[in-house]
């Protein structure tokens, strides 16, 4: 998700590549990111190869946020 929301968008490919991930894991969790609303995902194609592009929505953008606020939160609370 930072990628995403760092980036207007992003490919399968470069994200595989950037995040060390596998196609099967990387596939999954993009699955799992589109059925919660979290990204839209593109597809078109590149002269004729197939490229799938993903951006975060709204709705991914705002629970990002809210993730590292928790986050944020989590550490000034073990600070103290």
């Amino acid at each position: 998700m930072s990628v995403l929301v760092a980036n207007e968008s992003y490919d399968f490919n470069s994200l595989k590549e950037l995040l060390g991930a596998t196609d099967g894991n990387l596939a999954s969790h993009i699955k799992a990111l589109e059925k919660e609303g979290y990204i839209t995902v593109m597809k078109s194609f590149v002269g004729r190869k197939p490229n799938t592009q993903y951006v975060v929505s709204k709705n991914g953008r705002e629970a990002f946020i809210k993730h590292l606020e928790a986050l944020e939160n989590l550490i000034k609370n073990q600070k103290t």
